[in-house]
């Protein structure tokens, strides 16, 4: 058995490397820029064209984290699965319409069937536990406390203005603002219900140019009124505080001072202060969100 098992994984190996030969993306612009890649599969959506990928420290690009990469190529669909170990090539593009994807991709090792699941990571989920006492600024320039809220079912999320990734802030903000103006139509549950964006870009992002910010997402017929979304910052401790409470990972892109490479976290905390809910990624909308603040009012 041990031998069949080593003849297939080569079978497996030999047939990726044969694929990814042939796999180019004509997309990519000339200022493109590539990255080696190599992690393992966490899990695949072959409709939505993504995977799920624990990976590797990418040199001069971004630290080791979970997240989710779009994927074009249609023959990997059958050989990415949970466990297995790939190299690709990370493209980034802020001219395509996606900003990155994986081409050129590897299968490196097999999965191993009789590999029991990895336990649940629950340090960064932080479900069930009190949040601290954090204080920061808001929009308006005035220093709150995350203890302001109890009574009130709270999201936090974590952006930078300047982000140019249609998949990263720039959703999370569209999410919490499309949320926002719904709830000015449902007054029962506008009572009920706050939202916080914290940027984790403290010297770019001033309170006055976050408010500048939300109001470019809240519309410009939109009366400027953050009583259910607002936007807030604080000193680099602070943020960072926050930040990692949550298991939100950012970093300043070495190669361009402009930018962060960061990991999503949107959280949930209940009207008394515990954490019900953690989206780790972007696939939830504002309903979805507006459930779990709801749900959380019921007793834990």
């Amino acid at each position: 058995m041990r031998y069949l098992i080593i003849f297939l994984s080569a079978v497996f190996l030999l047939t990726a490397c044969q694929k990814t030969e042939t796999s180019t993306s004509p997309t990519a612009s000339e200022n493109a820029k590539r990255y080696n890649l190599e992690g393992k599969i966490v899990s695949a959506d072959k409709a939505k064209k993504t995977a799920k990928i624990d990976h590797k420290d990418i040199p001069g690009f971004m630290e080791a984290m979970t997240m989710d990469f779009p994927i074009r190529e249609d023959w990997v669909w059958e050989d990415l699965q949970p466990g297995a170990e790939i190299r690709a090539e990370l493209v980034v593009d802020n001219q395509a319409k996606d900003p990155f994807w994986l081409e050129k991709i590897g299968i490196i090792a097999a999965p191993n069937p009789n590999q029991p699941a990895p336990p649940i990571d629950d340090r960064f989920a932080q479900i069930g536990k009190e949040v601290p006492d954090f204080t920061l600024t808001n929009q308006e320039g005035k220093r709150f406390s995350l203890k302001d809220y109890r009574g009130k079912a709270l999201a936090i999320t974590f952006i930078y203005s300047r982000c140019p990734l249609p998949d990263f802030c720039i959703a999370m903000s569209k999410n919490f603002s499309d949320l926002a103006l719904k709830l000015n139509n449902e007054p029962e549950a506008k009572e009920k219900i706050r939202l916080l964006s914290v940027s984790f870009d403290p010297e770019t992002d001033t309170p006055e140019k976050l408010k500048q910010y939300g109001l470019g997402y809240l519309g410009k017929n939109a009366a400027p009124d953050f009583t259910v979304w607002q936007l807030a910052v604080g000193s680099e401790k602070e943020v960072r505080g926050v930040a990692d409470f949550f298991g939100l990972r950012y970093e300043l892109n070495e190669q361009d001072k402009t930018q962060f490479n960061h990991s999503l976290r949107t959280a949930v905390v209940s009207p008394t202060g515990k954490v019900t809910k953690i989206f780790a990624g972007n696939d939830w909308t504002p309903n979805d969100l507006q459930k779990e603040l709801l749900a959380s009012f019921q007793p834990q």
